[in-house]
């Protein structure tokens, strides 16, 4: 089952959101330089992002 979600997780199919694309863009380099794959990946098509990726962008939240 692994295996499967790998596969589809890597599928050519998958479509990154613009604005994730755009919001990825334009952080600074210093901060692009210690994101985690995983971390590009989940901001780029994941709802539920990781603790670890939420701290490394604090700064760039607005608050609500």
């Amino acid at each position: 089952m692994l295996h499967y979600i790998q596969m589809e997780k890597d599928s050519p199919k998958r479509k990154a959101i613009p604005a994730r694309v755009e919001f990825l863009r334009r952080l600074p380099l210093s901060v692009k330089e210690t994101l985690l794959k995983k971390e590009v990946d989940a901001i780029l098509f994941e709802d539920i992002w990781p603790d670890s990726l939420i701290d490394k962008l604090k700064d760039y939240f607005e608050e609500e």
